[in-house]
């Protein structure tokens, strides 16, 4: 019988609502009193962390999160983590490059109404997650309306609808129905278990002062400046396939005036499928590749958490850039 422990941070999923709106204060075990699993299935245990609104968590939370799993990774099988949806996917995508050697699934899940109210999604997120916490697959990914997401692919397109989430270029790793868990076959084979005893590590740096900025046309270039003064980092939304303007307001120019300052500049693109590709088009290659960090096809939220923790554990931009554009399964120790 696998053991399950589920994490509690707060959310939707563990809100009431009070005079200000809804506000998270649900202890994990009136969740788990909710999931709806037959009895000698597996073993249930809940724990809170932190009960908070998802809007407030901050990359110290990722590791309190992370150190919490790392304690307690010897005794169970597979971890759920109660979240809010509004931050659940960078918190996904931290996750997954602040562990190392994860061997055993992490499932993020949440619910677009609290699990109390009649309508409310919850009682199935949370379920499911459970049932996808005990197969055998090693990674960190989002459950959400049936659908298992990669934790470094997921992106939420709806504020209301149950089907929240979308996979960014990357199928959905698995769907339930009837709780039998059913497989894509394209991508199962990337999250397999391994047989190793090696034990689970954490980064533990990072470096917040990064900034994401999307271009718009006409956009003044006194941000850069602002840019230079006060961040490390920033995540450049261009347009189309990384199209950058080069006319009279010079923001070519002007961030290639913060790669020469030693600011580390990621370029990624304001369309959600099919990412970035350096020297398309003229004003595509307006800046040095040797130097600049391409994005590929990755999603914003998980280039937030990656570019964070790139930025605390490597100390030139060869390294930072080498890192940030290798695949996730291509990762160095």
């Amino acid at each position: 019988m696998k053991k399950v422990l589920i994490l509690g941070t707060g959310g939707t999923i563990a809100s009431k609502k009070h005079n200000l709106g809804l506000r998270p204060e649900l202890e994990i075990d009136e969740l788990i009193k909710l999931i709806n699993i037959p009895e000698g299935i597996c073993s249930l245990e809940g724990m809170n962390i932190m009960n908070i609104d998802s809007t407030n968590m901050t990359p110290d939370k990722w590791f309190v999160i992370a150190n919490h799993i790392k304690e307690h990774y010897q005794k169970f099988d597979g971890f759920v983590i109660t979240h809010g949806t509004d931050t659940m996917a960078y918190t996904a995508a931290a996750l997954t490059y602040i562990f190392h050697n994860l061997n055993k699934p992490v499932i993020i899940t949440g619910s677009q109404y609290p699990i109390t109210e009649f309508y409310t999604d919850g009682i199935q997120n949370l379920t499911e997650a459970v049932y996808f916490a005990m197969e055998s697959i090693a990674g960190v990914f989002i459950c959400f309306d049936g659908d298992l997401i990669a934790g470094t692919r997921a992106t939420k397109i709806k504020t209301k609808s149950y089907d929240a989430f979308e996979s960014v270029n990357f199928p959905v790793v698995a769907n339930i129905k009837h709780h039998k868990v059913i497989y894509d076959a394209r991508v199962k084979d990337q999250f397999p278990q391994k047989e190793n005893n090696n034990p689970l590590l954490i980064r533990t740096k990072y470096n917040d002062r990064i900034l994401v900025l999307k271009l718009i046309p006409g956009m003044h270039t006194d941000i850069f400046d602002f840019i230079k003064e006060h961040y490390k980092g920033v995540i450049i939304e261009s347009f189309g396939l990384g199209g950058i303007p080069d006319t009279e307001q010079g923001i070519a120019r002007k961030i290639n005036e913060l790669i020469e300052a030693g600011i580390i500049v990621v370029l990624t693109t304001q369309c959600m499928e099919e990412g970035v590709e350096y020297g398309i088009y003229e004003v595509g290659s307006l800046l040095p590749r040797n130097k600049i960090i391409i994005a590929g096809d990755f999603n914003t939220e998980t280039l937030v958490a990656k570019t964070m923790i790139a930025m605390g554990s490597f100390d030139t931009i060869e390294k930072i850039k080498d890192y940030i554009e290798k695949p996730y399964t291509h990762l160095p120790a």
